[in-house]
């Protein structure tokens, strides 16, 4: 398990760059930026002792003044969605690992519990209190999954008694059948999350960790205002993708949309735009544990880079582009943001 760093409650990380201000001690006609930010190397590891100089911001293209740095580690708002519309196979393997899930929060993170499948619930409200995530998760091992494999549509499962083919009392035509269409209203639950999470202190970072097939089907929201939401209110999504999901051939074969089959490729979308951050798929019960806590992890013990940037009467998206002053370095981060509303 990665070390888990923590920060007291009620303190923030210090800004290197200006050791007086505060992080959001800032001035009302300007709009200020704050950018985590993932360093790794070639092999996967995580680069520390980076400085602010090592760092370039372009925001729309121009480079930015960064007047906040820092290296110390977040406190964390994390919401955890957990698809219960998943094959109860995969759902009873995912309920096996909820230990190590509340064993990758430190004592300073707050959390909330969301289900969703094709309605969206809130099990448990945001609460420091590790009991209580594990009382809402062990309750949630009662809940049973979908039927176990593919859909029965043809054979002598899939109608009543037949005569050469033909049902018994039915006209002489073989029956035509589909595949059900369960509703899967991931937008929907990330929509509720972010909207809660927007709440919450704005020292903290706020996290969405989505365990899930990645299916959406059946939305009342867009996968766009959705993504809105989440650049202009500082929300990363994280996701364990199991089940079919984390299948290599799968994920391949999701990227072509079947009309009413809903989308598969939704969840590494909000993680690269909010974060830039990697999808974990996996598919034993020990890859799923090391997931939570890497997550959590590199969640709280980000580079923050901050600027100040000037608010204007438009609301047009603005691209973000970081660069390290380092060979073989890759970074992780937002694509960009949507200016917050000028305060009245």
């Amino acid at each position: 398990m990665p070390p888990v760093e923590t920060v007291p409650a009620g303190s923030f990380p210090r800004n290197q760059l200006n050791p007086s201000e505060g992080i959001y001690r800032i001035p009302v006609s300007v709009n200020f930026v704050l950018l985590p930010v993932m360093v790794k190397d070639s092999a996967g590891r995580r680069v520390d002792g980076l400085l602010p100089k090592d760092f370039t911001v372009l925001e729309n293209g121009k480079k930015q003044t960064l007047t906040y740095f820092t290296s110390d580690p977040f406190q964390l708002s994390v919401a955890i969605l957990i698809d219960l519309g998943l094959p109860d196979v995969a759902l009873q393997k995912v309920n096996q690992t909820y230990s190590a899930l509340v064993g990758a929060f430190s004592a300073y993170d707050e959390y909330a519990l969301y289900t969703y499948s094709s309605t969206v619930s809130q099990v448990m409200d945001f609460s420091r209190k590790s009991e209580n995530l594990t009382a809402s998760l062990n309750s949630l091992k009662l809940v049973r999954g979908s039927p176990n494999g593919p859909p029965v549509l043809n054979g002598p499962f899939s109608v009543g008694p037949t005569v050469n083919g033909v049902p018994v009392g039915g006209p002489p035509i073989a029956p035509v059948q589909t595949p059900p269409r369960e509703a899967h209203v991931l937008n929907d639950a990330i929509l509720r999350a972010a909207l809660d999470l927007g709440k919450r202190d704005r020292t903290r970072r706020k996290v969405i960790l989505v365990i899930s097939n990645g299916r959406e089907l059946g939305s009342q929201a867009s996968y766009r205002d959705v993504l809105r939401l989440l650049e202009s209110r500082d929300i990363q999504v994280k996701a364990v993708v199991v089940d079919t999901g984390a299948l290599p051939v799968y994920k391949q074969i999701e990227k072509l949309r079947i009309k009413g089959q809903g989308y598969g490729d939704i969840l590494p979308r909000y993680a690269a735009a909010t974060g830039g951050g990697q999808i974990f798929s996996e598919l034993t019960r020990n890859s799923m544990e090391d997931a939570y806590s890497e997550i959590t992890s590199e969640a709280r013990n980000q580079y923050t880079l901050g600027y100040p940037t000037k608010m204007t009467p438009s609301s047009a998206y603005r691209s973000i582009e970081i660069l390290v002053d380092k060979k073989g370095l890759k970074i992780a981060a937002k694509d960009g943001y949507y200016p917050a509303p000028t305060p009245r």
